[in-house]
């Protein structure tokens, strides 16, 4: 054994657990030499991952410092959190503790002291950088050099770039920096690799946004070439073994005008008081191969990401365009799910099977809205469907109905939609009407019953399940709206989905209700993907799942595939999938959220692009945030804006957390309040609409 493996022993011992090289050295009896041939060692064992050094050079494992592994979550002034592997209490991390630890790092550190805000630590050591590349503006400092200013303000290090490595990049353009090295005491130094182009070009911004959550743009040319293939080849008569021909039954599509994919279709029908409903789904496991190049590409896509001017689909064009989008007139090979029905919406039974439809109609929810409504034009376009309308509309009401007295939480959350039409864009005023409620009716009951299905067999498979909220979010939550003048009920600890029906029926057609939705929407846990069942508070499903969308989901491909194993090899499912379904559902997740937060910042560009032009209109809003520096607030078209605090009429403001409300000596502002806004510019580094206070409405 050598000296360095002798020293390693003692610490696993616990001999030199937190010491020092000089107290190591005083214990070893060792020379001034000596003692610098150990602090060598010592420094050796550290490069070796063996053990760490705190910041008062103290040596010792993991296990003796008590760290923990968590990722670093930023803040812009420098200071950051530490948010632990195990789900333990955050940890609070100073600058001067971070030791070169920079927002999204995987690190180890460990808990220097309590406070009555909760537990501070420091950083012991980085596992992993999050950021090996960055998005920001470049500017010039010297005439040797310049520094990247990062777009993720969470990121709180600029990064040093030598002129000889900045591409020659004009200063104040939107680039993206390769991290080189990560210099302790300074910042990170790196160079150039991708010039994007001006930082005031909307289009730049936006290709600013996808670099930085790192968003696949392009297919591998494999993967392109083997759609196309699929796509070519059409179907055979092969491809039919096995399946229901539902060709010749009154099957239809129904989406939004500016749809990008058809992967979904149904069928209704009523006999004796029993309602009849398919769902077919497009068969995309049929032409995506497990573990070949096409699926391998959209596991690491997840998900499709969709913008106002662009989609970056999950599936290359030729299958999500192509052979599988369910397009009128054309045979397609789909996965059913057959339901049936009663006059109280039980479900009497489910049964799914492999089919081929030929999609009758392509369905627009205005077109189902008006022949629903009798619109005359409407309805001599399309005769057959009728008395097809109204029978899915009756059963959407029976479903509906059913689903409310299970306490089923209606979000309905009014989102922006953005239309970029011809280079102009377009924000219409929030709309959703019954066809909307029933095409989302028939799809709930679709994934809710190829869920238990499946659970029923205990097969391995991917829920999307949603968690009861935390009972501090949910006391928050009632708090609001105790001083909203809601009467409140529940109790915080055991809220139930029918606690926030309850709440939202008290306040229907208020002008504080879309606020109060929000809110509630953010005192609930975040719906994942995850192989173990534990419900959907929101939907109040005791089994859900995503069944209905493979052409953009990764998680319906996964499920589509462990449904038709189960119908011909059910012996072989649990090995199949068994140690899958965590990987993927664990995958998906992830790039579900940082699709979602890509989806989000782009929106909010394409908003402030909007409004540039409505600058000195007055606008009619309601509020709905307060912070101590000023308040939030939304237009009717789902616009959201921000009054900084200078532009309220007060001179002194109070912000009342608990009660939502920022109080002034002689103006107060809370949730749900109307008033009359001015817009008077766009931040766009902070990607929002800045308005003026004009008055309240009365």
């Amino acid at each position: 054994m050598n000296v360095k493996q002798s020293i390693y022993k003692k610490f696993l011992d616990g001999s030199f657990a937190l010491c020092t090289d000089a107290q190591i050295a005083r214990k070893l009896k060792l020379g001034k030499w000596e003692s610098r041939a150990i602090s060598d060692l010592l420094n050796e064992l550290v490069k070796e991952g063996k053990l760490f050094r705190d910041g008062e050079y103290r040596y010792g494992t993991a296990e003796q410092f008590g760290a923990i592994k968590g990722k670093i979550t930023g803040n812009e002034r420098g200071f950051a959190f530490l948010i632990p592997e195990d789900g333990s209490e955050d940890l609070f991390l100073p600058a001067r503790a971070l030791n070169g630890a920079l927002h999204g790092d995987t690190v180890y550190a460990y808990q220097t002291r309590a406070t009555h805000l909760g537990a501070e630590g420091a950083v012991l050591s980085v596992i992993e950088r999050g950021y090996t590349q960055i998005v920001g503006t470049f500017y010039h400092s010297t005439k040797q050099a310049g520094y990247l200013h990062p777009d993720e303000k969470k990121y709180a290090e600029e990064i040093y770039i030598p002129l000889s490595r900045s591409m020659r990049c004009p200063d104040g353009y939107k680039a993206v920096a390769k991290i080189t090295d990560y210099r302790r005491g300074k910042s990170p130094a790196g160079e150039i690799i991708e010039i994007l182009g001006s930082g005031d070009d909307l289009f730049v911004e936006e290709l600013s946004v996808i670099r930085a959550h790192k968003l696949r743009e392009q297919f591998p040319a494999e993967v392109t070439a083997c759609a196309e293939e699929k796509n070519a080849r059409g179907i055979a008569s092969k491809d039919l073994l096995g399946r229901v021909d539902l060709r010749e039954d009154l099957i239809v599509t129904v989406d939004g005008e500016d749809t990008r994919d058809i992967d979904d279709a149904i069928s209704v029908s009523e006999h004796d008081g029993i309602y009849h409903l398919g769902v077919h789904i497009a068969d995309v496991s049929h032409y995506v191969e497990r573990g070949k190049c096409v699926d391998e590409e959209a596991l690491k896509r997840g998900t499709s990401v969709y913008f106002p001017d662009r989609v970056l689909p999950m599936l290359p064009q030729a299958l999500s365009n192509g052979i599988c989008s369910l397009n009128e007139g054309v045979d397609r090979l789909t996965l059913s799910c057959f339901m049936t029905v009663d006059k109280q919406g039980r479900v009497l039974s489910k049964k799914v099977a492999p089919s081929v439809i030929r999609s009758r109609h392509r369905l627009t929810y205005q077109e189902v809205t008006r022949i629903f409504e009798q619109d005359e034009q409407t309805v001599t376009k399309y005769p057959d469907l009728v008395p097809f309308v109204a029978c899915a509309i009756q059963l959407t009401n029976v479903l509906k109905k059913a689903r409310a007295s299970r306490g089923s939480v209606t979000m309905d959350l009014k989102e922006a939609k953005i239309l970029f039409r011809d280079g102009t864009i377009e924000i219409p005023d929030y709309e959703r009407s019954i066809s909307h409620e029933m095409i989302e009716q028939f799809m709930v009951l679709a994934n809710e019953s190829v869920a238990s299905l499946m659970r029923e067999k205990g097969y391995p498979f991917i829920y999307r399940v949603h968690e009861r909220p935390a009972p501090e979010k949910a006391e928050a939550l009632k708090d609001f709206l105790e001083e909203a003048g809601c009467n409140v009920k529940f109790h915080a600890e055991r809220v139930t989905p029918a606690d926030y029906r309850d709440v939202l029926e008290q306040l229907q057609g208020h002008p504080a209700y879309p606020v109060v939705n929000r809110v509630m929407l953010r005192s609930m846990m975040k719906a994942k993907y995850s192989p173990e069942n534990v419900g959907h508070f929101g939907l109040a499903s005791d089994c859900y799942c995503h069944f209905t969308s493979p052409i953009r989901r990764y998680p319906d491909l996964c499920i589509h595939r462990i449904v038709k194993q189960s119908l011909v090899e059910p012996d072989r499912v649990q090995t199949s999938f068994q140690h899958f379904v965590s990987r993927a559902a664990s995958i998906s997740s992830e790039c579900e959220k940082n699709a979602t937060e890509a989806e989000r910042e782009v929106d909010a560009l394409f908003i402030a692009a909007y409004m540039q032009d409505k600058i000195g209109q007055d606008f009619s809003a309601v509020v709905s945030g307060v912070t101590s520096y000023g308040v939030f607030v939304e237009l009717k078209n789902t616009v959201e804006g921000f009054i900084p605090i200078d532009m309220l009429p007060d001179d002194g403001y109070t912000l009342v957390e608990e009660r939502f409300l920022l109080r002034g000596t002689k103006h107060s502002f809370r949730l749900g309040d109307q008033i009359l806004v001015k817009v008077i510019g766009i931040d766009w580094g902070a990607k929002r609409t800045l308005f003026t206070f004009l008055k309240k409405h009365s």
